[in-house]
């Protein structure tokens, strides 16, 4: 089969596309023939070396498409079902494979493609708004890079909570979008200041809650954003890894709570996987949310895809087609 694997840490040109052996599932594990493969940052993380890997790898966290074999103590699935799965390595290639148990069957009127595009991000956004800070009528939420593929969900999710949304991105035809989705206002960063702009939306008062993607950029100015006792949930990092951080900074700024979130705590068990999955795929059957795929690249342009993350270039979900 055909897979991309990374074999040494660096930019996108370490990661190729060639032939290796297609894998045999083992106890309590299933072969997905991969339809569709989301490209997310965390895949960038594992390429750089942000994140450690045992290298070489197939790398690639997310995807849905068919079970195609299972190994044995397989109960959960069968060959033939349409399945959808995040938070396992190797989902850039042909075949992946995956633990049953955190397989979510696709409903029949919800297309590969977007059940792909909904496992990590969708999750995501979920458990952001859901758990790690419940948002609710009335609060108000700052969301970086809300016409991302996250970032629109966190938006939607937001609404759908009650929230007044704030968004911050690089470009007017971002902020349209960002609008279009339901944000009540966007900060256009570089050219504005985030800090001065939020307190001027706020009058003065702050955020609730900030979901922060960006990392050392904008880390700084995002507890700056933040009412006292409010909420940092940094869950990503594109522009790099916060710098160490003495805590004494969160009482300075107001007794504020920070957190280093990942979705593997929040998709723990079968139970948490389902919930979060049929929560997601119901809000899309109902017209609640809406899933936006900016582009899909063959398999064999996946270095291009991250070249094309990394830009900033993104004004939606991006996926590989094996």
């Amino acid at each position: 089969m055909r897979a991309g694997r990374v074999h040494a840490h660096g930019g996108p040109e370490t990661l190729t596309v060639h032939d290796v052996d297609t894998p045999e599932p083992g106890a309590g594990e299933a072969r997905v023939r991969v339809e569709a493969a989301g490209v997310n940052f965390i895949d960038v993380y594992h390429r750089t070396g942000q994140y450690s890997l045992e290298l070489p790898a197939t790398i690639g966290m997310e995807g849905a498409g068919v079970v195609d074999a299972i190994g044995p103590d397989v109960r959960d699935v069968q060959p033939g079902d349409r399945v959808a799965y995040a938070m396992q390595m190797g989902s850039y290639a042909e075949y992946a494979i995956i633990e049953d148990w955190k397989l979510v069957p696709v409903p029949a009127d919800i297309e590969t493609q977007d059940a792909a595009a909904l496992m990590l991000q969708g999750m995501t956004a979920h458990y952001l708004t859901h758990d790690t800070y419940p948002l609710g009528a009335g609060e108000t939420a700052l969301v970086y890079a809300p016409a991302g593929g996250v970032g629109q969900l966190l938006v939607q999710l937001g609404k759908r909570a009650g929230a007044h949304v704030i968004g911050v991105t690089s470009t007017p035809e971002k902020a349209e979008i960002a609008r279009e989705i339901g944000a009540d206002a966007v900060v256009l960063y570089p050219e504005q200041d985030i800090e001065v702009d939020v307190k001027r939306i706020t009058d003065d008062e702050g955020v609730d809650v900030v979901y922060e993607s960006v990392g050392r950029a904008t880390f700084e100015q995002s507890l700056n954003c933040l009412k006292p006792r409010g909420y940092c949930a940094l869950y990503g990092q594109a522009s790099g890894a916060v710098e160490p951080l003495d805590p004494q900074v969160l009482n300075a700024k107001g007794s504020l709570f920070l957190t280093r979130p990942s979705l593997a705590h929040y998709a723990a068990s079968r139970d948490e996987i389902l919930r979060r999955a049929s929560d997601l795929f119901e809000w899309v059957q109902g017209g609640q949310l809406r899933v936006r795929i900016d582009r899909t690249f063959p398999l064999k342009e996946a270095a291009e895809a991250h070249r094309y993350l990394e830009a900033g270039r993104s004004q939606g979900k991006l996926l590989l087609t094996p």
